[in-house]
């Protein structure tokens, strides 16, 4: 499926393991559809980035964010409800991509309106997949305000 874009989608993702964003970046990299990915690795971080404070004042307002919820500093679900209580963040879809499989993690992402929850397997093939797949539907399907 090919889109009618001729403007990257913008990705911001919140990871702290180096593992898991080379990953992330390799499976992004084949995407069907042009993105930009940005990285920040804590939850204090990833707020500075998306108010555009220092040192991230020229950062891009991303369509979507892909979230750990285990993050130092600030943890993934105090960036989720700071994000969606803040009017000029809450629209940008928030996904989920933790290591966490826990009912009670799945069930507060949802409440704190997640867009959605997805476990990160362990294999490489599998986590591969696991981001091709978020591609397929958050990239390609999805329309952003």
């Amino acid at each position: 499926m090919t889109t009618i874009d001729t403007e990257p989608v913008q990705i911001l993702l919140v990871e702290d393991s180096p593992g898991d964003i080379s990953l992330t970046i390799e499976a992004l990299r084949g995407a069907h559809v042009a993105n930009d990915l940005f990285v920040v690795r804590d939850g204090e971080e990833a707020m500075a980035y998306l108010r555009r404070e220092p040192p991230h004042q020229r950062a891009t307002r991303p369509n979507l964010i892909l979230l750990d919820l285990n993050l130092p500093l600030k943890d993934g679900r105090e960036v989720l409800a700071e994000i969606k209580s803040d009017d000029s963040l809450s629209m940008i879809p928030v996904v989920i991509l933790t290591t966490s499989a826990d009912n009670d993690d799945i069930l507060n992402a949802y409440r704190s309106h997640a867009a959605g929850f997805v476990t990160k397997p362990v294999g490489f093939d599998d986590f591969l997949s696991t981001v091709k797949s978020i591609e397929g539907f958050w990239l390609t399907i999805v329309r952003y305000p």
